[in-house]
């Protein structure tokens, strides 16, 4: 009865939520909030459900991690600064409210007001992934840095929680290291394992088992070991594949996740207007990661697109200040504000990623330009030449289009993929491929200064990403031809309204390309004299 009432609250929420053109995530907390508001009992096994999300997710991020991310000064030191910055800015805001309005904060101390600034400088890793998964962007520039940041938050958390009273590691902690070498192993097996259903339990069971598993029993957070897992598993072949099959499967639960949140005590007024107050923190946030990622020499719509998607609170959060509570460092009523600011800040993040490319865009006359050679390698601008047709995402539907265009046509064609590791593999392979970012108004300009250039094929996989760079190829003024790929009525339709000049449908189209192939192949039989008979063809035996 418990699990149809949240399953039918979660269904209503996210309609709503979409109705107004918001993230159906919005819809899944306000339907938590509503189910914990009435006292709605959770149902048996939802934090489970919701837990195995998370570590599913965390997995799929370290599929598509590079460990060596974390070794750059823009990560480390970013979120250094940030995390000390950001607390100063919790304790003084909090402080001014205890002299403004001293009933509202309670008789808390310094103390506490830092515990609560320090769980609030945290984003969520949950939340930012969806956002840049929505948008096609996880290996982006500014989406890989996200990540980075969000990793070594999470280590920050983990070592919070062991020195303020959470499970301190056993010393068989130090035994993981001999994960490193069982990675081959691992490599091995999925070779052997090949597509389909088996690969899907061979992704679960390396993230539950090995990564959770193994790590809660030494003491570690689960949620760091699917996170290891993952990037162990990272250079296989197959590991984009394993991620996509794991997609359905994790967002399902992940709603689990958004449906708890509600469930955190319940809040009175107080409660309710600290945590909205708490919100003015939100734009300080974006504020230090944009200042702190430009001074890093990356260019201002990188650094600001990085500050919005990171412009939440974290779930970890509510977790160390359950911790500082549960320690006697502070009152047991934050753990409800924090709970209520996250769930609010996840609403406000919504709102604002919703059109966070535009915004970035708008916001860069905030800070100086950066010349060419000033900026960061992996950030300056390029230029696609003399090409006839760029085709943006060098996926396997775009790979293809691309040596069509280039063999059969004899066109100049350039490639745009905005992930490294793809980009030196199709080097290697004779394509013209630029590594940039195909939502990015100032690399179309570009485009259009180069002025040949007839065609443009959107081959990402995300239909969000491709109307975005349709959009983009708009606002640069592009006046070639625009054809994208599709998978659905609906895709096809809303590509086309936004000015598409063609559009393939991938499965409808897919169909009629097989029709053409079988009528082509039975012509060239008939043609060779050998007549296929009817009767033949539909497996009856000949007549006498």
């Amino acid at each position: 009865m418990e699990l149809g009432l949240y399953l039918a609250a979660a269904v209503v929420g996210g309609l709503l939520a979409t109705a107004v053109r918001l993230p159906p995530l919005v819809g899944y907390l306000a339907a938590g909030f509503a189910l914990g508001a009435v006292g709605a009992p959770a149902p048996a096994g939802l934090e489970q459900v919701a837990d195995l999300g998370v570590v599913l997710l965390l997995f799929a991020i370290g599929l598509k991690f590079d460990a060596r991310t974390l070794l750059r000064r823009e990560i480390w030191l970013t979120t250094t600064v940030h995390l000390v910055l950001s607390t100063a800015v919790a304790v003084g805001f909090l402080g001014l409210l205890g002299v403004v309005v001293p009933t509202l904060v309670g008789e808390e101390g310094v103390g506490a007001f830092a515990l609560v600034g320090f769980a609030l400088t945290f984003s969520s890793t949950v939340f930012v992934v969806k956002v840049l998964e929505d948008r096609s962007d996880t290996t982006s520039l500014y989406g890989r840095i996200a990540v980075g940041l969000l990793v070594l938050q999470d280590v920050v958390a983990v070592i919070f929680l062991a020195l303020a009273g959470g499970e301190v590691p056993s010393p068989w902690a130090l035994g993981l290291v001999l994960l490193l070498p069982a990675a081959w192993p691992l490599h091995r097996i999925w070779d052997r394992i090949g597509h389909g259903e088996l690969q899907a339990l061979f992704g679960v069971t390396v993230a539950v088992g090995l990564g959770w598993g193994v790590f809660e029993a030494v003491g570690v957070h689960g949620e760091l070991g699917a996170l290891v897992m993952g990037v162990l598993l990272a250079k296989h072949p197959s590991a984009s594949e394993l991620s996509r099959s794991l997609m359905t499967f994790k967002d399902l639960m992940l709603v689990a996740f958004f449906l708890q949140i509600g469930l955190h005590g319940r809040p009175g007024p107080d409660e309710l207007l600290l945590a909205l107050l708490l919100l003015a923190v939100l734009p300080f946030q974006v504020g230090f990661y944009a200042v702190l990622l430009w001074a890093m020499r990356l260019r201002r719509r990188t650094a600001f697109l990085a500050g919005l998607v990171l412009a939440n609170f974290s779930e970890f959060g509510i977790i160390v200040a359950a911790v500082g509570a549960s320690s006697g460092l502070m009152d047991e009523r934050w753990v409800v504000v924090v709970s209520l600011s996250v769930a609010m800040s996840f609403a406000v993040s919504a709102l604002i990623n919703r059109r966070g490319v535009e915004l970035a865009t708008r916001m860069v006359r905030l800070l100086p330009h950066h010349s060419t050679y000033q900026l960061h390698p992996d950030d300056r601008l390029v230029d696609i030449g003399k090409a006839d047709a760029i085709v943006l995402g060098l996926g396997r539907i775009g790979a293809a289009t691309y040596v069509r265009l280039r063999d059969e046509y004899g066109l100049s064609v350039v490639g745009v993929e905005h992930d490294q590791a793809r980009v030196h593999e199709l080097e290697a392979q004779g394509f013209d491929v630029v590594r940039a970012d195909a939502t990015d108004i100032e690399f179309w300009a570009r485009v259009e200064r180069a002025g040949q250039v007839r065609v443009v094929v959107l081959a990402m996989p995300f239909h969000n990403a491709n109307l975005i760079a349709l959009a983009r190829l708009q606002a640069a003024g592009f006046t070639g031809k625009v054809a994208a790929v599709a998978r659905y009525d609906d895709d096809v339709a809303e590509l086309r309204r936004h000015g598409a000049d063609a559009v393939f449908h991938l499965y409808g189209s897919a169909g009629v390309a097989l029709a053409e192939h079988a009528a082509e192949v039975l012509l060239h039989r008939e043609g060779a004299g050998h007549a296929v008979d009817p009767e033949t063809a539909a497996g009856l035996p000949p007549a006498d």
